[in-house]
């Protein structure tokens, strides 16, 4: 049967702007417009633009909604309205089903903001372990998403009002701009469009998510790109966006998680609270967080001149230990890095390893996450 791709309700904006179209996950989007390169250090010293439409939004309401996220998450999610809560969802052993944001809308009502290729997974698992008095609703096709994110960020969400009345600027981006990270405005107003805004992020940097409905995206991107053009705001694609998160040393599910690869072999104990009571996978968790597990996610860069991969064997001391889990040219940090799952044993920060490059072996040491820290 012939796989039909997906286009965001930005795709026109893509096309008419240059950007290269590849398929990611069945969806059409942009992997860059001018280069990687360029857009990624846009990020980083000022500013850009991601349509990042193709991610799910899941709803789960009703008088039991909080219950049974508490069960369903690992993380503890009671937090007051206008806070985002990042956590792994995770299988009964441990294995994670996918990592995402809760926005609590409501005392009854949350938007789960999931993964793009674990939508469907994702909206079944929670229907598979409903409970009485809870109503799981898959909105993907309602909401599109836009990121603004670098240094410049809250300057340009801070022009986009909807004019000079205290009261109309209460819900734009003068309200938006004094956000604290990870908090959110649930029904904000740029240009009159209604959207939601968070101060969260993909890529290391401050910045800024805004949801609106599909309908409307198009002309949010172009009034975000027109306000941010003299703040050297530019439209970037997939590949900027996975070198940012990677230099962050912020995890994508498939690689740094999976169902093999759990939270904790990740490092993500602070989103883990065993304390809070029993949820999916909660012994299993707690098993690895008090008596460690057998590999763990960690940092490397290379001291032989190689690009390592995903996918690429690691060794240690002449054994097989792991494999990369993503690597490449770190631009900001000017090194060919990466993340690996490797054996504990063997872990330790400072130690050396061998990375294979078509069946070559590559010096490279293990160092701290992360790899790049806004400020630091």
């Amino acid at each position: 049967m012939e796989t039909v791709n997906r286009r965001t309700p930005l795709y026109e904006s893509h096309i008419k702007s240059g950007g290269k179209i590849v398929d990611f996950h069945g969806w059409l989007l942009p992997v860059q417009y001018s280069s990687i390169l360029h857009e990624h250090e846009s990020v980083r010293t000022k500013a850009g633009l991601f349509d990042v439409s193709h991610m799910g939004e899941i709803e789960v309401r009703g008088k039991n909604a909080l219950e049974f996220l508490q069960r369903m998450l690992t993380n503890d999610i009671s937090a007051e309205y206008g806070r985002a809560v990042y956590s792994p969802m995770c299988y009964p052993d441990g294995g994670t089903v996918d990592d995402l944001i809760v926005y609590k809308q409501s005392d009854d009502t949350y938007l789960l903001v999931v993964n793009a290729s674990n939508t469907d997974k994702d909206y079944q698992w929670l229907l598979d372990n409903r409970i009485q008095g809870v109503e799981v609703i898959n909105r993907s096709d309602e909401y599109a998403q836009i990121a603004l994110q670098g240094p410049e960020a809250a300057n340009i969400i801070s022009l986009l009002t909807d004019g000079t009345d205290a009261a109309e600027k209460t819900c734009g981006g003068t309200v938006a701009a004094g956000l604290k990270y990870f908090r959110y405005i649930s029904d904000a107003c740029i240009g009159g469009i209604r959207l939601m805004i968070s101060r969260t992020g993909y890529t290391g940097e401050d910045g800024f998510e805004l949801y609106c409905s599909p309908d409307k995206a198009q002309k949010l991107w172009e009034m975000i790109m027109e306000t941010g053009a003299s703040h050297g705001l530019v439209p970037a694609g997939l590949g900027a966006r996975d070198t940012l998160r990677l230099e962050a040393a912020l995890p994508l599910y498939g690689q740094e998680l999976s169902e093999t690869i759990s939270p904790a072999m990740a490092g993500l104990h602070r989103f883990i609270k065993p304390d809070k009571g029993d949820f999916m996978g909660r012994q299993a968790l707690a098993d690895q967080m008090y008596n460690g597990t057998k590999q763990k996610i960690i940092g490397f860069e290379m001291i032989d001149k190689a690009v390592p991969r995903t996918g690429y064997e690691v060794y240690h001391g002449g054994d097989k230990v792991g494999h990369v889990t993503s690597g490449g040219f770190f631009p900001t940090l000017k090194k060919n890095m990466g993340l690996a799952l490797i054996d504990t044993s063997c872990a330790g920060e400072g130690n050396n390893i061998e990375v294979m490059v078509r069946n070559k072996a590559y010096a490279a040491r293990i160092i701290s996450l992360p790899f790049y820290k806004r400020g630091r």
